[in-house]
């Protein structure tokens, strides 16, 4: 018998024998309503693989239930952690509804699933191909493989988990630059344990604490000004009854030393205090009209002036050691599967005397997109296209695999689930070099990326 079927009859006769005296507060036998939206929600999820059922294992399709046997289902999900934002979102809506059972019922199923596995582990194998084209010159290729592993341990009762991220990659022999790999370095392969935190709740705010992840625009996922690793602390507040509005709060200390991010390349190196400070809206349902409004800064930057590398840009002027961003965005679900918004960021930071290049103080991203890859669901797609204007004084790590950091230029790009946990991803840009784009100057940029990731 498989440890996880064990572990859910464990659960349910626990909750069992336990209703008679857990359930004063709220009737365990009362009916939820035939009509209510709850049916369609759990059964959404069921579609989704993020429940299977009742702790046997079997799921009632139409049949009425109690709110107790709803809470046991909506327990079982709140345990997950692999899921999209859609079905996350879901999943707390239905949390809130059952909030009176679950406070009885769903803390002590999830309680039961941490101790019986205290350490859980997942992760990706990952390769990716790029090609690159300017102007003047040959194409350019890299690729390289990646294995990721992300143990989380449970701190007790607390509510707290321990986090890491270790990293293996190795550039693919296959890949030809110049007689060499991973951008003009020699080939090369390196291990990493890249991030390190632990994470609960602390001031009413989801809260991580360490060497952590952090990513601009959780509203609409852009990622354009960040989607790096910092030390410090971030706090992120979900509010409303759907839990779909959030305030976002991160402290730190930066580094963007190409050396020390490993498969980065940038043309920069040293270290800054960062700080950020984000609000949004994410649509949960088929339609609505989601925000998000942020500022990020970057501050006593620390130079390395080790071969020659600049302050945190090419074109940035020398006496420049901080960069303040402010970021705002609006974005329009129509439906299910059609969804389009814009970011624009603006920075204070200044070129150096002379510079006649495009604009570097600015960014924004406008992105179209038609239904979306789920990696748990065989056979989803997804596409999109969108013009990105990424610069360099705006932009601290962006997201994207294609559009690259100092250059602007539209991008098509789509991704499809092969079978369930393999995820295959192709993406195109086309564009210009802003720092070269002036008095005739070569610009003219283009980029393959695809990719094909392995989720365990």
């Amino acid at each position: 018998m498989k440890k996880r079927t064990l572990v859910s009859m464990i659960t349910g006769a626990l909750v069992i024998g336990a209703a008679s005296t857990t359930f004063a507060a709220a009737n365990p036998f009362s009916d939820v309503p035939a009509d209510s939206w709850a049916y369609d929600a759990v059964s959404k999820l069921a579609s989704d693989g993020v429940v299977n059922g009742f702790p046997d294992g079997t799921y009632k399709g139409q049949q009425t239930m109690t709110r107790y046997e709803m809470a046991q289902i909506i327990a079982k999900a709140m345990t997950k952690t692999d899921i999209d934002k859609a079905d996350k979102a879901l999943v707390d809506k239905l949390a809130a509804e059952f909030s009176e059972e679950l406070d009885n019922l769903g803390v002590r199923v999830a309680d039961l699933e941490k101790k019986s596995d205290n350490v859980k582990w997942g992760g990706e194998l990952k390769y990716y191909y790029a090609g690159d084209k300017a102007q003047s010159g040959d194409r350019t290729n890299d690729s390289q493989y990646e294995f990721r592993l992300e143990p989380k341990a449970f701190i007790g009762d607390s509510g707290w988990t321990a986090n890491a991220r270790i990293r293996y990659y190795s550039n693919s022999a296959s890949a030809n630059n110049g007689g060499s790999t991973n951008n003009g370095k020699s080939d090369k392969s390196d291990t990493v344990v890249d991030r390190i935190y632990v994470e609960g709740p602390l001031f009413g705010a989801d809260t991580k604490l360490g060497k952590l992840d952090t990513y601009s625009d959780d509203a609409f996922g852009s990622g354009m000004i960040m989607d790096d690793n910092v030390s410090g602390a971030q706090f992120n507040w979900k509010l409303g009854k759907n839990k779909d509005t959030y305030v976002k709060a991160v402290i730190g200390r930066y580094d963007f030393d190409s050396d020390a991010n490993i498969g980065r390349t940038t043309a920069y190196d040293g270290t800054g205090d960062y700080a950020s400070f984000e609000v949004g809206h994410a649509v949960t349902g088929d339609r609505g009209l989601g925000y998000v409004a942020g500022y990020y800064s970057l501050r006593n930057i620390n130079r390395d002036n080790d071969g020659g590398k600049a302050l945190f840009s090419d074109y940035q002027k020398a006496s420049g050691e901080n960069t303040n961003i402010w970021s705002a965005g609006l974005g329009y679900k129509f439906n299910k599967d059609f969804n389009i918004y814009g970011v624009y960021a603006k920075s204070n930071l200044d070129a150096y005397s002379g510079y006649e290049g495009d604009d570097q103080d600015k960014a924004y991203d406008i992105t179209l997109s038609y239904k979306g890859a789920d990696a748990s669901k065989a056979g989803s797609w997804g596409l999109y296209t969108a013009y990105r204007y990424l610069g360099e004084f705006a932009t601290f790590a962006p997201t994207y695999d294609a559009a690259q950091r100092g250059y602007k230029g539209w991008e098509v790009g789509g991704q499809w689930t092969v079978a369930q946990n393999i995820l295959a991803s192709l993406r195109y840009f086309k564009g210009k070099n802003l720092g070269e784009d002036v008095s005739g100057q070569d610009a003219d940029f283009n980029r393959i990326y695809g990719s094909v990731e392995f989720f365990f």
